[in-house]
């Protein structure tokens, strides 16, 4: 099945426009065990779905390994992104040496079992580390002799997005984008397109709540970080429903909901985000081959008119600016 292909930047590499975040194929989201990882995985290759995105610390390397196992029985493989730097310990900038990222990007090449990543992402790290040219100089010398072939940045904030513009080594910049998180259409994905570096916009979805399947009474799994981290207690709060109250959120996407009409709200929620200028690619995960479809189908809808824009934007303005940090 053929989908939309974007340019990546300037890594000369074409992605389909809805690829797949496997964070859920490692961990922190409840259990997925082999086979259904595998599933998953095929069923974004069966839909034209050209581009992964993955970290070494997604299940200790569990995702990227499930990446290669899945891999094999394909002919025509797909981008692979990973990250590095969340496997530093204590987790501080200065943990980020030439040594380190030598031996964090060597332990993906071998997860994934290739000879050249595809795409290494700093992966959310201190912030001090966006601004050190050291940092840099070892990404640009392990392009140089083939261990990745290009590299970008995933930030939290758009002062970090834009502190890592500064360097022109940085081909990417997966950012959180969302129709409740909207900071990043201001500046940085402006500031991006003008340095031609692309865009992979993740939490789409904000985590389900633009699924719209949620209610007050949803539950998850004590292992699912939409339970044990809606209040940062693991990493960034952003990360979890975007930062946003878990029940402020599903009152929204209920409004979400009427707005997609009949249109399904996931794939509604990702077409927005796919028409913003500057993105090259939405990363949703998937825990089943209907979600997977179901993201897949975004890529197909049409272009959403401005009256639904407005009102997506009154939702924002009406429920959740108010709770969204400055620094978002």
């Amino acid at each position: 099945m053929s989908m939309e292909q974007r340019p990546l930047g300037r890594t000369g590499a074409e992605v389909s426009v809805v690829g797949l975040g496997t964070w859920q194929l490692g961990g922190d989201w409840g259990d997925v065990d082999d086979d259904s990882a595998a599933d998953v995985l095929d069923a974004a290759l069966d839909a034209g779905i050209t581009l992964l995105d993955t970290a070494d610390v997604y299940g200790d390397g569990r995702s990227e390994e499930r990446i290669r196992r899945a891999l094999v029985a394909h002919s025509d493989r797909p981008f692979v992104a990973t990250k590095a730097g969340r496997r530093a310990d204590p987790f501080e900038a200065a943990q980020y040496t030439p040594e380190n990222l030598r031996a964090w990007v060597d332990r993906s090449r071998r997860n994934l079992g290739v000879e050249t990543l595809d795409l290494v992402q700093l992966h959310c790290p201190p912030p001090a580390v966006y601004s050190d040219h050291r940092v840099y100089d070892a990404l640009d010398a392990m392009v140089a002799d083939g261990a990745i072939a290009a590299y970008g940045v995933s930030v939290e904030t758009v002062a970090e997005g834009l502190t890592a513009l500064e360097h022109p080594g940085v081909q990417t910049i997966q950012v959180i984008l969302n129709v409740f998180r909207r900071k990043p259409l201001e500046e940085l994905l402006p500031a991006a397109a003008t340095a031609g570096v692309g865009v992979l916009a993740r939490v789409p979805l904000a985590s389900g709540l633009l699924t719209g399947k949620y209610d007050e009474s949803t539950t998850f799994a004590p292992d699912d970080h939409r339970s044990f981290n809606r209040n940062g207690e693991a990493f960034d709060v952003g990360e979890t429903f975007s930062g946003v109250p878990f029940e402020v959120g599903v009152a929204a996407a209920r409004e979400v909901a009427a707005i997609a009409g009949d249109a399904p709200t996931a794939a509604f929620a990702l077409r927005w985000v796919i028409d913003q200028p500057g993105v090259t690619a939405v990363i949703p995960g998937a825990r089943t081959v209907e979600q997977v479809r179901g993201n897949a189908a975004a890529a197909a809808l049409p272009r959403l008119p401005d009256s639904q824009l407005s009102d997506l934007e009154r939702v924002y303005d009406e429920r959740i600016r108010a709770h969204v940090h400055d620094r978002w």
